[in-house]
């Protein structure tokens, strides 16, 4: 009886609620963190846009922001963005601890889906593409958050494939495996 019950524990929901839970955790201490320590990361955002730590081309500098009022307008939307992908992501993973006691993971998929997505656009095209490579953050030794944005994305990409396996029963109606 034991065995079986611990057995349920690993079972795909229950790891897609473990994994949508974890990253709504994150986001949620990101965006807390970003709100109550406001000037550290305006200070990065500041400089990304800036590009006051890179190489200096010619070719490139076209592209910096300098206007402060727009660098911190860019910050509040990243901070406004992170607090909506950790809402979703919060009751997304409601829905999963709901469908494990009740069956259904349709709705929890879906919105999970909409916050794993809101991610990775914030890491893979915010903070790779944009920052990384328009305003060229890989040339810069101190504000360079290539690391993270990527490991992040590829956290949110893992969680949302482990979403969208298809165990025959994870859409049944009761949604429960058979005994």
């Amino acid at each position: 009886m034991v065995i079986k019950r611990l057995g349920r524990l690993g079972t795909l929901p229950v790891a897609a609620t473990v994994l949508t839970g974890t990253l709504a955790l994150y986001i949620a201490l990101v965006a807390f963190g970003n709100i109550t320590d406001f000037d550290t990361n305006r200070d990065f955002v500041r400089h990304v846009l800036a590009m006051d730590t890179t190489f200096k081309d010619d070719d490139l500098m076209w592209r910096a922001i300098d206007s402060r009022t727009v660098q911190d307008i860019a910050y509040i939307a990243i901070i406004a963005w992170e607090t909506l992908a950790a809402l979703v992501l919060v009751a997304g993973t409601a829905l999963w601890v709901r469908g494990l006691w009740r069956g259904g993971f349709v709705h929890a998929r879906r919105l999970s889906t909409l916050g794993l997505l809101m991610l990775m656009l914030l890491f893979g095209a915010g903070f790779i593409a944009i920052g990384g490579e328009w305003f060229a953050m890989w040339q810069s030794s101190k504000w360079n958050g290539l690391e993270p944005a990527g490991r992040n994305f590829i956290l949110a990409g893992f969680t949302l494939v482990v979403l969208h396996l298809p165990p025959q029963w994870w859409d049944r109606p009761g949604g429960r495996p058979a005994a």
